[in-house]
């Protein structure tokens, strides 16, 4: 799986910060999701719809980040997601945070791991292919 990771621009806001102008850590999986819910909906993925028309919904059953670097207020950041793997009813999102561009320093790596489950019955479900046909070519 070697598609092109997604990028998504965050600006770092006063309230995302500490008391030295420092993100807190926990927004950085904030700024995570931003990037993970822009990048389905590149791909084509609303995720109100598909709960509502095909009853059928994402969760987060694992997450990892290592931080690197601090981000500070009023920086520019660039967030990525990109599949980095699938099984029948999970996927895994590798994820990066950079200050300014890709070509930035990395501020912080991380990885999410998504099931897909069944809105009805709260059971897992296959993963549709279909969402993912360009990333996995």
């Amino acid at each position: 799986m070697s598609a092109k990771a997604f990028e998504w621009p965050i600006r770092v806001y006063y309230e995302d910060t500490d008391l030295q102008g420092v993100v807190y850590y926990a927004n950085y999986f904030r700024y995570m999701e931003r990037a993970r819910t822009e990048w389905l909906r590149s791909l084509g993925v609303e995720q109100d719809r598909l709960l509502t028309e095909e009853r059928r919904y994402f969760v987060v059953v694992d997450t990892w980040a290592e931080f690197l670097r601090p981000a500070k207020f009023n920086e520019m950041l660039v967030a990525t997601a990109r599949l980095a793997d699938m099984t029948r009813a999970t996927f895994q999102i590798e994820q990066n945070i950079y200050r300014e561009s890709v070509d930035g320093e990395l501020l912080c790596r991380g990885r999410v791991k998504a099931a897909c489950v069944d809105a009805d019955t709260q059971r897992p479900l296959r993963v549709p292919v279909s969402l993912f046909e360009e990333q996995l070519q």
